[in-house]
Parts: structure tokens; C-alpha cells; sequence
């Protein structure tokens, strides 16, 4: 089976499973980091970040001014695909075994746009919840059940970087585009539908690479824990 194939498997099994969740809490993790992106995007080109909003109905939005006219292309194109390559940032270190690294990385990013950025009331909310949950989970839990967060946030976010950018794919054939696309073409002249195929590419390849991350790390896994065997020679 090809690693294609494995990567589209594994996304439409992680939107099964994931779906089947009592809470949609653990989703706004994706929008939080796709508007952090943003945020630090438009820092490293000297603007100025206004505030993040993030909505309980998991979208959000980044308000900032730039000195450069031409610096909203890379701020619009930071949002999905840092969400993409977060995603695949924590499959990595789960391959590595570093869950723990994986979550101090991401509660810093949280307390990052707590601190830095988020000022509405939701998204305040949601943030100093996911902020001690975490905190906890790293100092009081034991591993299985700190591993079984941390694959619980890394494949919601898999799931999440790859279903938004091809959402817009939709909202551009019905409504001619819709958030980062749309500003994307409003400033590019190249059409909104064409940067959403973009966007969706890019997420899914990080997928595929999350996913062979993934699948490597359990493929060792499974060969560590067979009995050693000794070969037989004769002269």
C-alpha cells in the first residue's frame, strides 16, 4: 500500500474518531496555532498585531497593519501551513519519543498567544483551560495516559490542518473564496480556488509525512519487542 494511500486512510479514519468525541474543544488547537502563525508572520515583517479573536465555532481571526503592502502574501500564506507543519512537528517527535517535548512546545505556543494576543472572551477561555490541562497532564499523569493526549491533540490536528485548507476549496467554486485564499487573490490576482488547491497540497503532503513519521515509529516499536534469533552456520 502506498504511503498515499496510507495518508488518506489515515485522514478519513482520524475524522471518523475523532468526530465520535463528546467535546469539540480540543479543535480550536488548530485555529489557535493556524492564527499564530499569522501573528508571528507579520512580527518577522515588521507589522503590528492587533489582537487574535479565536470563536467556540473554531475559526478565528488575526487583526494587524503592515508597513509593506506586499508582506499580507506571506502573513495569509503563514496560517495554514503553519498549522500543516505543526501537525507534522508532532508526529516527529512522537517518532523520536519526545511526547513530552511535543507538549511543552505547544503549551508554550498557547501561553505565547495568551499572553501576546488573544483578547476575547472565548478565546481567553479556551486558552487557560487547554493551559493548565496540559501543565497537568505533563506533571501528574502517567505515560499512557500522557501519550494517549498527546496522539489525541497530534491526530485532531492532522485531521484539522488538512480539512480546512480543502474547505476552502469548496467555499471558492460556491462563493468565489473565503479567508486567507481570498486575500491571497484580492492582492495576487491569481484566483482564490487556485491558492486553496495550494494550501490543501501543502497540508497534505506534511500528512504524508506525519503519517510515514507515525507508521515508522510503530513499525520499530513492533520489531524492538521480537526475540532476538541467531543464524546457524556451517563451513
Amino acid at each position: 500500500m502506498s504511503n498515499w494511500v496510507k495518508t488518506i486512510l489515515f485522514l478519513i479514519g482520524s475524522a471518523v474518531l475523532t468526530h465520535w468525541l463528546p467535546t469539540s474543544f480540543f479543535r480550536n488547537l488548530d485555529t489557535m496555532v493556524h492564527e499564530f502563525g499569522h501573528a508571528v508572520a507579520t512580527l518577522a515583517l515588521s507589522g503590528k498585531v492587533m489582537y487574535i479573536e479565536l470563536y467556540s465555532n473554531h475559526s478565528g481571526v488575526t487583526l494587524s497593519t503592515m508597513t509593506k503592502s506586499w508582506a499580507i502574501i506571506p502573513v495569509s500564506l503563514a496560517g495554514y501551513m503553519t498549522a500543516s507543519v505543526f501537525a507534522w512537528f508532532l508526529f516527529s517527535a512522537y517518532a523520536k519519543g519526545k511526547q513530552r517535548l511535543g507538549l511543552q512546545v505547544t503549551a508554550a505556543v498557547s501561553i505565547l498567544s495568551l499572553v501576546l494576543f488573544v483578547r476575547n472572551g472565548f478565546g481567553v477561555m479556551f486558552l487557560v483551560g487547554f493551559i493548565v490541562l496540559t501543565v497537568v497532564v505533563l506533571a501528574l499523569t502517567p505515560k499512557w495516559l500522557r501519550d494517549f493526549y498527546y496522539l489525541l491533540l497530534a491526530f485532531l490536528c492532522l485531521e484539522e490542518s488538512v480539512f480546512g485548507p480543502a474547505s476552502l476549496i469548496v467555499y471558492a467554486v460556491q462563493n468565489g473564496g473565503a479567508g486567507d485564499a481570498s486575500n491571497l487573490a484580492n492582492h495576487t490576482g491569481i484566483p482564490a480556488i487556485i491558492w486553496a488547491i495550494g494550501f490543501t497540497l501543502f497540508a497534505l503532503w506534511c500528512a504524508k509525512r506525519a503519517v510515514s513519521a507515525f507508521l515508522g515509529r510503530s513499525k520499530r516499536a513492533r520489531s524492538s519487542s521480537r526475540p532476538a534469533t541467531m543464524g546457524s552456520f556451517r563451513d
